[in-house]
């Protein structure tokens, strides 16, 4: 199921999901169908992933004219984050694909050597903001604005010491985002600053729930400036897979529902360039996921 959060120029935010390629209101279907259902992603997640399959028999329940009343043209409603304000700080993965452990090597200061383990940072809540709105470039800060594709796990349940085997029970779907880095605001190898600054988390435009996903370990992921490709690759590639990801970080610390891991990105970013290439004012970047979709986002210097 493709999972959305938005609003229209008559609502506020509101949840929904995609029905013959119309934005269905998810509270509303409850409605109809004497279900109650939240108005939240999170909520949503807090119900369990097994709701999602109690929703799909109930629209297979429901009569098409039924719908009509609570759903919407996709080019009607305004595309937010799937979750626009996360509990806590996104859990972002370095150097999780093998080249771009070697771009990072030549340009930036790290080893080069891959990782013996996950390497993990965070990025806090403010740093999310959806499709077509504007990456915040403060050029105070930083005048080395990168991009980076990733695939995103939305987690759906409580876990501590998740076994590998395990570890993809725990998810409740995949989302894009794209990792926006400032280059020049690392300090003493720390990368909050250079990750953490406001709208750097670009996600969306949906939450695709982990059934519609045949193997996350295998979807092509790119990235586009200004319409020509930067990246392009495919999460088979991941040094770290999403069942390593889940096993290390619970063992670090207890993953609770509606946690997001971005999982890493490929090659192709603009400091791992000859010559370096950066994001400036008016930029358009576009970053997919396949079977998730496409998040486009300008630049925007203040």
């Amino acid at each position: 199921m493709k999972l959305l959060t938005y609003k229209t120029k008559d609502l506020d935010t509101r949840l929904g999901f995609i029905h013959n390629n119309m934005v269905v209101d998810m509270e509303d279907f409850g409605e109809i169908s004497n279900f109650p259902l939240p108005n939240d992603m999170l909520e949503l997640i807090d119900m369990g992933f097994e709701v999602i399959a109690e929703i799909s028999e109930m629209i297979n329940d429901t009569r098409s004219q039924d719908f009509d009343n609570i759903s919407l043209p996709i080019d009607k409603v305004t595309f937010l984050a799937p979750i626009e304000k996360p509990r806590k700080n996104i859990i972002g993965i370095g150097l999780n694909y093998t080249e771009h452990v070697a771009e990072s090597a030549r340009t930036l200061d790290t080893t080069g050597k891959l990782p013996a383990k996950p390497i993990i940072f965070s990025k806090p809540p403010t740093t999310v903001t959806g499709t077509n709105t504007n990456i915040i470039k403060n050029t105070k800060l930083t005048e080395q604005l990168d991009w980076e594709v990733e695939l995103a796990v939305i987690i759906g349940k409580k876990g501590k010491y998740v076994s590998k085997e395990d570890a993809l029970d725990y998810v409740f779907g995949y989302t894009v985002i794209n990792d926006i880095s400032a280059r020049d605001c690392r300090r003493e190898g720390q990368w909050i600053v250079s990750k953490g600054q406001d709208t750097f988390a670009p996600m969306g435009p949906f939450l695709v729930t982990k059934d519609e996903i045949e193997n996350p370990h295998n979807l092509n992921l790119s990235l586009k400036v200004n319409g020509v490709e930067k990246q392009n690759s495919n999460t088979k590639f991941l040094l770290f897979n999403i069942n390593d990801l889940i096993e290390d970080l619970s063992t670090v610390f207890t993953l609770e529902p509606g946690d997001i891991i971005a999982t890493g990105t490929p090659s192709g970013v603009g400091a791992g360039r000859n010559p370096q290439e950066f994001m400036f004012d008016g930029d358009v970047v576009e970053a997919t996921v396949e079977g998730i979709g496409t998040i486009v986002n300008t630049i925007k210097e203040i």
